[in-house]
């Protein structure tokens, strides 16, 4: 039976991640919490925004409302990586060889290894950001559709357009799909390996009753799973044309309540499912299998997250009840 180490947090907390084999917390007040032989704290932030874990560095990048984007390593030490006076940091990114990407308005920044900063302007606010896996592009999500900007060069984007506001963006792990979350309850897709005014270049993954806030691509990439619904919406990328014609898997499935984070497994084909009443399950892709992880608790999880081995899987809330799952009990 899975057993849980609780920790009571103050406040919002919207992130969790494993820095190793420690489980961290990144609070809405700015402090990042990790249990590392104890509960210790790490002041960070005077409001914080947004968090990526950074596994090219097994550290933490966080953005906050004092304008400075931070590194966070396994021991809790701080490492200020930017700073952007009388700025919000709201969205961050993590790339590959310590390249860093932020945002604040409608500029999207990316901060190589060397230090050296450069600067993406768009037309409208940056709702979000994403690394190519080969780090080379970064994805911009904004209104009216993406930008593709190439890290080092100095060529002009490649704007993938889709009318309506687009709030986050991921890439599959194979480099062939962008994916974006949408505020219309939807997620669109464009195949980035077909030719530009190809029909097959657009996704349109719809049906769902709220907002998509959590995506997570499976171990080998041949699913995505997606909060939004009172299932996890689990969809097929492993065909050429992705999810095209193809019916998402819905596991999970608890009536009213709603998905409000998912987690896939790092080495299995089984997604962690958060909802919006604090209860967290596991299900696999196969048989449509379900373990419960967590009883309801005090508020929605927020973000879910497994060690490297996939033996444990920690979790956020937003009232503030995390805790740390240990799958073989």
């Amino acid at each position: 039976m899975p057993t849980v180490a609780p920790l009571d947090i103050e406040g919002h907390v919207l992130s969790a991640a494993f820095l190793g084999d420690i489980p961290f917390f990144a609070a809405a007040s700015g402090a990042i919490h990790r249990l590392d032989h104890g509960h210790k704290v790490t002041e960070a932030h005077e409001g914080l925004l947004a968090c990526a874990r950074d596994g090219a560095s097994n550290t933490l990048v966080t953005g906050g409302e004092d304008g400075r984007v931070l590194r966070i390593a396994a021991d809790g030490s701080v490492e200020e990586l930017a700073s952007v006076p009388r700025k919000w940091i709201s969205v961050v990114a993590a790339g590959p060889q310590g390249a860093v990407a932020f945002a604040e308005g409608r500029t999207g920044r990316v901060r190589l290894a060397d230090g050296t900063v450069r600067e993406f302007p768009e037309a409208r606010t940056v709702e979000g950001l994403a690394f190519a896996p080969k780090g080379l592009r970064i994805g911009v999500a904004r209104y009216n559709g993406a930008s593709l900007h190439w890290v080092a060069a100095a060529s002009p984007p490649v704007d993938l357009e889709w009318k309506g506001a687009h709030n986050a963006v991921t890439f599959s792990p194979d480099g062939r799909f962008l994916v974006t979350s949408m505020q219309e309850n939807a997620l669109h897709g464009w195949k980035l390996d077909s030719k530009p005014d190809a029909d097959t270049r657009h996704m349109r993954m719809t049906g769902y009753p709220a907002k998509v806030k959590s995506l997570s691509w499976s171990a080998r990439g041949k699913w995505l799973a997606s909060s939004g619904a009172p299932a996890a919406i689990v969809w097929p990328f492993s065909s050429k044309d992705g999810p095209m014609g193809k019916a998402p898997l819905e596991l999970g499935t608890r009536g009213e309540v709603m998905v409000t984070a998912v987690a896939c497994h790092p080495v299995e084909d089984v997604v962690a499912i958060g909802y919006s009443d604090g209860m967290v399950l596991a299900a696999r892709f196969t048989d449509s299998r379900e373990v419960l992880l967590r009883r309801p608790g005090k508020g929605a999880i927020t973000s879910l997250a497994w060690s490297g081995n996939g033996k444990l899987l920690a979790f956020a809330s937003e009232a503030g009840d995390c805790g740390v799952v240990d799958i073989a009990g």
